[in-house]
């Protein structure tokens, strides 16, 4: 992992941060989806303050580990570390925080919240306006995040935007979930966010029917705009739902407005990432999604397959065979890339070998719907990664 990124585009920066995973001192084991939750949304927020702040999957590497805060922040590259505690009872919670500058070791800012559990969205907004306070001078603000207005919506959300990123079988429970959220709460931005990718994944890579979904997805990615025009996540999902639509020139608009937002979005890096190889800038694609993977060092493993995806557009086979090859990244859609790869090498016999692997756990995968599913302006692109799949045996 290059960290030589990460200590020139984060320390140099006098406000660069990670959240580490708030502990569930709480007595109920499923309460430690409360205390992530917490911890999500002040990654979120703090970022929408203009802050340098290392991704959730980076940040949460870490939870359930006791270890140093400067070591924590030397290995991430971050000036800064926040750190705490969620307890939850009844309908109380008591939240505790410190801010601690690792460079110094010394800590900057600590405060201690117990409050009704309605209060729970103010608390964080007192604690991300606490350390935009003491790292000011360097930051922008945005507009208020749009919150949810109920706490159940809010629980459904977090289990969802979890579930979202398994497999076919847990996205369908994340569907369920998230349509809970809605029926609460109509008005929640995050919720139609993350519907609208849910309800995109199924028809463009889950094998599900097109329509609704297709229409669906659409009208909840327009409307989380609508309601949190000052969102990163909003637009990014927006951009890629227009892109799939094939309105380019929207969807280029959107991811633009989305790292305007927030420049060190990973994910907004790695979703434009697939944008820029479809629309035949491979060696584009290859440099965002490295900038992804630099901005959250300990990805999430749809990242290598999008990585993958670039290195064999640009016919960088053996690069992509390494890179989608990664245990993390076993049990989704990397080894159909993986199997074209080995294909186009002439490695046959592990081709096939990977490509029943996909289909043991993709059964559903025909190349003409994914073709047909798929917005490449690229052809000669499309043409050549049609011909590895029908090398490796997937069928049609």
């Amino acid at each position: 992992m290059d960290r030589c990124f990460l200590r020139e585009n984060f320390v140099k920066s006098a406000s660069s941060i990670a959240v580490l995973p708030l502990r569930n001192l709480g007595s109920d084991p499923e309460h430690e989806f409360f205390a992530d939750g917490l911890t999500e949304d002040l990654i979120t927020d703090l970022a929408r303050a203009g802050l340098p702040v290392i991704a959730r999957n980076s940040s949460f590497a870490y939870k359930g580990q006791s270890i140093d805060p400067r070591t924590v922040a030397q290995s991430l590259g971050v000036r800064y570390i926040l750190e705490g505690s969620a307890r939850r009872a009844s309908q109380r919670v008591r939240i505790n925080v410190q801010l601690i500058d690792a460079m110094t070791g010394s800590h900057l800012w600590a405060e201690r919240y117990d409050r009704s559990l309605d209060d729970m969205f103010l608390v964080q907004d007192e604690v991300a306006s606490k350390i935009v306070e003491s790292l000011s001078g360097r930051l922008i603000q945005r507009g208020p995040r749009h919150r949810p207005k109920n706490m159940e919506a809010w629980k459904c959300c977090v289990m969802a935007r979890r579930l979202n990123e398994q497999s076919a079988m847990a996205m369908r429970e994340a569907r369920v979930l998230l349509e809970r959220a809605l029926e609460i709460d109509p008005d929640y931005a995050e919720a139609h966010r993350w519907f609208a990718t849910n309800l995109w994944s199924g028809w463009a890579y889950w094998g599900e029917p097109m329509e609704p979904s297709r229409s669906l997805s659409m009208d909840h990615a327009d409307r989380a705009v609508a309601l949190d025009p000052s969102d990163s996540g909003c637009h990014w999902v927006r951009a890629t739902i227009l892109q799939y639509e094939r309105r380019y020139e929207e969807a280029e608009q959107e991811f633009a407005r989305a790292l305007e937002l927030d420049p060190n979005d990973a994910d907004c890096w790695a979703v434009k990432s697939d944008f820029s190889v479809l629309d035949g800038e491979p060696k584009r694609g290859l440099e965002e999604i490295e900038k992804a993977l630099r901005l959250d060092p300990i990805s999430l493993n749809w990242y290598y397959v999008l990585k993958g995806q670039a290195q064999y557009a640009l016919g960088h086979y053996e690069e992509a065979v390494q890179t989608l090859r990664q245990e993390t990244t076993w049990r989704i859609h990397a080894k159909r890339y993986l199997a074209a790869s080995l294909a186009q090498l002439g490695r046959m016999d592990e081709a096939r070998h990977e490509a029943k692997v996909f289909l043991a756990m993709h059964p559903e995968f025909r190349i003409s719907y994914w073709t047909a599913t798929q917005p490449f302006r690229d052809m000669a692109l499309l043409e050549r990664i049609v011909d590895g799949y029908r090398k490796a045996g997937l069928p049609e």
